[in-house]
């Protein structure tokens, strides 16, 4: 079994990164494979509704000059994965947002290719804000048949600067405690 993590913020190692791997900790605890794409500092363009993905009906998208198309192989390779964006005026970041559309579009013309994969999404903040970006996230996820695990609260972690993250306890349990619950629920459905 494998999880792919998305880094979308532009910092590569910074609190969204940390926070990704905790709860890729926990799924390599348990024996799961995991891997980490850097989208947040790639130019991932916005989608421009070409809707070539509806013809071809691949799964894959027409823009080319970006790392997309090698990031939905990554996904349709793997069981799960995790899309993680810090909170910039209480959304996505610009290339966070890009990316989901690009994949949601892609993944539901291809034929519901997200379908059953089991998918959660984080947010960073440094104070508000992060509860909506995970809701951003979610409604993809939730819209392309994704099954997402849980936690004991929102998926958010509060910080600012780089590594403040290990000084939210709160939000570091609540990622170790979705990476056990997403390895529990990868092992009930692909185990």
């Amino acid at each position: 079994m494998k999880v792919v993590a998305f880094n979308g913020s532009p910092r590569r190692d910074g609190n969204t990164f940390i926070a990704l791997n905790i709860i890729l900790d926990e799924l390599k605890n348990e024996g799961i494979e995991t891997e980490i794409f850097q989208i947040g500092s790639e130019a991932i363009k916005g989608c421009n509704v070409c809707l070539v993905c509806k013809k071809t009906k691949d799964g894959f998208c027409a823009i080319k000059g970006d790392n997309l198309n090698q990031a939905l192989s990554d996904i349709y390779d793997s069981e799960g994965f995790i899309i993680g964006s810090p909170t910039y005026f209480g959304s996505l970041t610009p290339e966070a947002k890009a990316f989901i559309d690009r994949v949601g579009y892609c993944t539901r013309a291809g034929g519901s290719k997200l379908k059953r994969k089991v998918a959660a999404g984080i947010a960073i903040a440094r104070r508000a804000g992060a509860v909506n970006v995970c809701h951003q996230i979610n409604n993809m996820l939730l819209l392309s048949e994704c099954i997402i695990p849980s936690s004991t609260y929102w998926n958010i972690g509060i910080a600012r600067e780089k590594g403040e993250i290990m000084e939210d306890k709160e939000g570091v349990e609540t990622f170790k405690i979705l990476g056990q619950n997403m390895a529990w629920l990868l092992k009930k459905l692909y185990g």
